[in-house]
């Protein structure tokens, strides 16, 4: 497994598309992935690949001076538990600190809501994220959105 920085908007969105639409459980809702698809391609951008097919991205985006955001990551289903988001965690953590932020945030489906959202929030809590505020209706009241930050 590798993991590059890819610069190419087109490749970005082509990564993407292939790990996104493989992980319907998280992206399934059209607009919202055709929103993820077409932002990645101007976020800085981490890939993983094997034998040269894409498993695995995460896209960070800057919202603030401090603060960099952890907008969208995906890991294909069969490559979970693996180590791939953790080590795509990892090389977007340093690049972040190495351009001088300060912080990290994630936003994800509040605990308790949904059974993948679960394991996705103990996955940032394995990283390192703590809890910071909940927004109720931000998505809707159906899926309350949980922030969370990392001091890089």
């Amino acid at each position: 497994m590798t993991i590059t920085k890819v610069a190419l908007p087109e490749e970005k969105k082509a990564v993407a598309r292939a790990v996104l639409t493989a992980l319907p459980e998280w992206f399934g809702i059209e607009e919202a992935l055709e929103t993820y698809i077409a932002d990645s391609a101007e976020q800085t951008f981490f890939a993983a690949e094997e034998d040269g097919e894409p498993i695995g991205f995460l896209c960070l985006k800057e919202t603030g001076d401090a603060t960099m955001e952890l907008a969208v990551m995906g890991v294909r289903k069969e490559w979970h538990r693996q180590g791939i988001g953790s080590a795509l965690f990892g090389r977007a953590k340093a690049d972040a600190r190495a351009q001088g932020y300060a912080f990290m945030q994630v936003k994800t489906v509040q605990m308790g809501r949904w059974a993948c959202y679960d394991a996705t929030n103990r996955f940032y809590l394995s990283l390192g994220f703590r809890e910071f505020e909940v927004f109720p209706t931000l998505w809707d009241e159906w899926n309350p959105c949980q922030v969370y930050v990392l001091a890089l």
